[in-house]
């Protein structure tokens, strides 16, 4: 089984990030690898056991179903149905804390999932780099934030 856990501090108000993580089908709006997504069957983007369907940048077409969102707690997790990519019993966490020295956010993102034998270390370099960093980079443009410095994502 692969873990990944990144994470990263983001020069804004806790409330200001979790708006734009909370919408489970907002990715499309931020990440640059997610070209359109909707939620199956018309239910709310928040309500637990929704299903994202969205397509990549490279025309593929994945669903995710939203597990648990806290708004208490800043956090939500979800697990992928369907995907191309051979990201097995992929299960994944996010969660947001604000840091009260300077009013910011720490973004902890994590996963863990199986893969074919022999992809292990190709695929958390894929997830960790292109989707999770890729993602705080992109939350931070999105946000009109600062890029991080150098020693972080």
């Amino acid at each position: 089984m692969v873990k990944i856990v990144k994470s990263t501090i983001m020069e804004a108000p806790v409330e200001a990030v979790w708006d734009v993580l909370r919408d489970f089908n907002g990715h499309d709006q931020w990440h640059p690898a997610v070209a359109d997504s909707h939620i199956e069957r018309g239910l709310p983007s928040d309500k637990v056991g929704c299903v994202r369907r969205f397509h990549l940048a490279d025309g593929s077409e994945l669903r995710e179903l939203l597990l648990t969102m806290s708004d208490i707690d800043m956090a939500f997790s979800y697990c992928l149905l369907d995907t191309p990519i051979p990201l097995l019993n992929y299960v994944a966490h996010v969660r947001l804390v604000p840091v009260t020295d300077g009013d910011m956010t720490f973004w902890h993102w994590e996963s863990r999932f199986d893969t074919p034998p022999g992809r292990e270390a190709e695929l958390k370099k894929q997830v960790g780099e292109e989707i999770y960093e890729g993602g705080f980079r992109a939350v931070r443009a999105f946000m009109g934030l600062e890029p991080a410095s150098q020693g972080g994502a």
